[in-house]
């Protein structure tokens, strides 16, 4: 299946990071190089590194980028790689970062990858498939108290315990289909009747867990700010709730230069923030855009600014 990725809020995209210095642009999640390719179009002092995970992903990347591959370079590697990749092709410095965060639809929709309770498949879920660890090692592998974990703390599932405990009865679990049914089976049957797919939420978590999503992000988010020259932007396109707090947390502690202090206060004046936070811009896809692309429905876009020391 070609890996067709719709971008989410590209133009919003665009629109903030087009702002800014010469130089390289970082997309640390280039997927199918949508937003890459129109970055590179607006502006065209700029270069692209793009860093993907997925070899299938980069494959696309690289495709669709054809036209400007004397100002592309791609690398295979997770986001929080980036100061090792920074380092490896010699770049002090660059003039945008954007995290598009979470799993693509290509990837869902391959029915192989395991990602989705809409395909039977093998549990697999590992978006960089050289790692060892698959979902089928967390289903089969976890004890009922680190599965209610991951599933509470990576999808605020209500029904946590007894998702985790019906996994653990009915093991071995060895496909996609079977666990969709275990969780179906085991949230109580009111509880099914609103807010979709009743596996939607344990499979985002037991995906996270095996992809180190939230583990990862924080930290790569300071890498990617620390490498902003001076009225570089980072941007983030975050998905659920727990990405979300985690880019706000972040940018707000650059923003603030690590002092905890109340909104609207001003700062010490011994504190130096290193960004300030990108205001006025939209924070979520259009009306229009989440009717025509599943995937907007829940998108949150927080952007910063480097500032000069």
């Amino acid at each position: 299946m070609p890996f067709e990725h719709r971008p989410v809020m590209l133009d919003e995209v665009v629109a903030v990071l087009s702002e800014g210095p010469p130089g390289v642009i970082v997309d640390a999640t280039v997927g199918g190089a949508g937003h890459a390719g129109a970055l590179l179009t607006a502006r065209p002092d700029r270069t692209l590194l793009g860093i993907d995970r997925d070899d299938t992903a980069l494959a696309a990347a690289a495709d669709v980028l054809a036209g400007d591959r004397d100002r592309v370079t791609l690398r295979r590697g997770r986001f929080d790689e980036l100061t090792t990749i920074m380092e490896e092709l010699g770049h002090d410095h660059v003039a945008a970062v954007l995290f598009d965060l979470g799993v693509s639809s290509p990837q869902l929709d391959a029915a192989d990858r395991g990602f989705s309770y809409r395909h039977d498949a093998p549990l697999d879920m590992r978006m960089d498939r050289r790692r060892a660890r698959r979902a089928g090692d967390v289903v089969n592998g976890y004890d009922p108290r680190e599965l209610a974990h991951v599933l509470r703390t990576y999808a605020d599932e209500r029904f946590a315990t007894r998702i985790a405990r019906a996994i653990v009865a009915a093991r071995p679990v060895e496909t996609t289909g079977q666990l969709a049914d275990i969780v179906r089976d085991a949230i109580p049957a009111a509880a099914r009747r609103t807010g979709g797919h009743p596996a939607k939420r344990s499979f985002q978590a037991i995906r996270i867990e095996v992809n180190d999503e939230l583990s990862i992000l924080a930290g790569s988010i300071d890498q990617a700010i620390d490498f902003l020259a001076p009225g570089g932007r980072c941007a983030v396109l975050a998905y659920h709730s727990g990405e979300d707090r985690i880019v706000k947390s972040r940018f707000r502690h650059a923003a603030t230069g690590g002092v905890d202090a109340p909104p609207g206060l001003p700062l010490p004046d011994d504190v130096v923030p290193a960004v300030r936070l990108v205001r006025g811009i939209p924070r979520t896809a259009s009306p229009a855009e989440k009717a025509a692309n599943p995937r907007a429905g829940s998108v949150r876009l927080r952007a910063v600014e480097k500032l000069a020391v």
